[in-house]
Parts: structure tokens; C-alpha cells; sequence
């Protein structure tokens, strides 16, 4: 039986489908001294695109097992790959505004040892939550931001977050647009939570758009950043019902915890190496 502590690798890959690639791939693994713990795939029939999600024990050199892995499933298989350690824990860096539910919900889950990731700083463009940052003992980082010193404030949150060597930068409730230049120079993956049910209600004010139209349903939205404003792949959402006897502030307060749970939920996929990115979609093996 494996231990917490042993090391596993896992491996996601796309590509072209064809016959047998459930057999060449844990074929693989079993003739390298390799033993498969989880397996998931997918098939996009329409594209023809294969997905796969395999994890498996290589005790003897995993490094070593990594990179012939990649070498197999590159140039045999012609795949896209990436092979990464399960005990690898990468750092986190949370950027957040006022409101504080997603923070405390996602410093307490990493308190408590629920994500494969550390949380390591806190970046704000408000000093709201200095003190409460504090209390987690996370170092917190006051950027003002305006219009006229955005790009230099940006560039001052990159040295930030490559301080802290952060792998994943997480938007719990950042109410500013990231440029496409601090998504290039930050160099990992960033999550958003919008607070609606995507492509519904993007931009400002989602929750008044939402009282507005007098929908029945309010949701949460969890996606990776690109560019387009609340136009990136989506990794995770949820909705509540609703109804005309719910003003904004009822629509807000029902909302928090829908944007607590998908952000963790997402973030937790993320950190466990479940989501694979395709053109504008995620396969995400839950």
C-alpha cells in the first residue's frame, strides 16, 4: 500500500486519438517499473482530441521517469504532456481587495493542510485586510493602484509574487483587471472568481446586472486569467436559487458562499493537477 509520503507522478496529455492509447501508456509505465494508481480519460469525439489524467509510483529515479515519460508520449504517442511529482507543493500568492470571504475561507483550508500548495503573501490594492492577514501570519503587500501608475504598480506585484516564487496566483475577490503584460511577466497560472454564472454577467456589478434582469438563479465562476476580461477557460461553477423577493444585498450575501466553495474547489483541482486546458475549455478530472 503507498504511504502519504511516497512519491507519485502524474501525467496529463492531449493529442490526436488513436487505438490503443490506453494500452501504449500504462504499457509504459508497467515496463518501467511503474505501478498505476489513477486513471481517467476523455474523448472530445467532434475534435478527435484524446485527454488523459495518469498517476502511478516510480520509487527507483521518478525524475528520471518524468522525462522519459514526456520523451515517450512527445515523440511516440504525439502528445502535448506534463509530468509533475504529486508531493510538490507550489507557492501561492492570494490578491484580494475589501471583501474577505474567499481569503479567510482559502488561509484557513491552507491552515488546516486541505491544499497541495502554500499560501505565502498577500497582495491588495487596499489596506483593509493588513491586519487580518496578520493573524494567518502571511505577509501582506499594500499596492494603491490607479490609472496612471498601473503598469508600475503591476510590475512592483511581479517582483512580489517571483519573491515568493509563487506558482499559482489566486484572485479572491481582486476587483482590478490584470493587463495581458503582468499575465505574461508573472509566469504561472492565475484564477479569478467572478461572482456569476459565466458568460452571464460579466464585468462590473454582476449581482446588480443579475436583480436587474430578475433572474431566478445567481451563480459563481471560477476560470483561469487571459487577457479578455472574465473571458478565460472555466474551471468550476455553482448556482443558488432566487427568487423576486430577493433585493442586491440578499443576492450578495447568497452569493459569498458560492464564491467561497468554487474558488476552493477550483483551486484544490488546480493544485492536484486535474484541469487540462484545450483551446478555451478545461477537461477537468474530478
Amino acid at each position: 500500500m503507498r504511504g502519504q509520503d511516497s512519491t507519485s507522478l502524474v501525467a496529463l496529455l492531449h493529442g490526436p486519438d488513436k487505438r490503443g492509447l490506453v494500452a501504449r501508456v500504462s504499457g509504459w509505465i508497467h515496463d518501467n517499473g511503474g505501478n498505476v494508481l489513477h486513471a481517467d480519460q476523455h474523448l472530445d469525439q467532434e475534435a478527435n482530441v484524446f485527454f488523459q489524467r495518469v498517476e502511478w509510483d516510480h520509487p527507483d529515479d521518478p525524475t528520471g521517469a518524468s522525462k522519459a515519460f514526456v520523451k515517450m508520449a512527445t515523440s511516440d504517442l504525439g502528445m502535448t504532456v506534463r509530468v509533475m511529482p504529486s508531493s510538490a507543493r507550489p507557492g501561492i500568492v492570494l490578491m484580494v481587495s475589501k471583501a474577505d470571504h474567499c481569503f479567510h475561507d482559502l488561509a484557513l483550508r491552507g491552515k488546516a493542510g486541505e491544499l497541495r500548495g502554500e499560501i505565502r503573501g498577500i497582495v491588495s490594492n487596499h489596506p483593509d485586510l493588513a491586519e487580518v492577514a496578520a493573524s494567518y501570519d502571511l505577509p501582506f503587500r499594500h499596492f494603491p493602484v490607479s490609472d496612471e501608475n498601473r503598469r508600475e504598480v503591476e510590475r512592483e506585484q511581479v517582483a512580489f509574487c517571483r519573491e515568493l516564487d509563487a506558482g499559482l496566483v489566486v484572485l479572491a475577490r481582486y476587483m482590478q483587471v490584470l493587463s495581458a503584460e503582468f499575465l505574461q511577466e508573472v509566469a504561472c497560472p492565475v484564477i479569478n472568481i467572478h461572482h456569476s454564472f459565466l458568460p452571464s454577467f460579466a464585468g462590473a456589478k454582476p449581482y446588480h446586472q443579475a436583480y436587474e434582469r430578475g433572474v431566478k438563479i445567481i451563480g459563481a465562476t471560477a476560470h483561469y486569467v487571459t487577457p479578455e476580461l472574465d473571458q478565460g477557460p472555466i474551471i468550476a461553477q455553482d448556482v443558488s436559487q432566487v427568487s423576486h423577493r430577493n433585493d442586491v444585498p440578499d443576492l450578495v450575501a447568497k452569493g459569498r458562499d458560492l464564491e467561497k466553495i468554487v474558488l476552493a474547489t477550483a483551486v484544490r483541482w488546480h493544485l492536484e493537477n486535474r484541469i487540462l486546458v484545450y483551446e478555451n475549455k478545461t477537461v477537468v478530472f474530478d
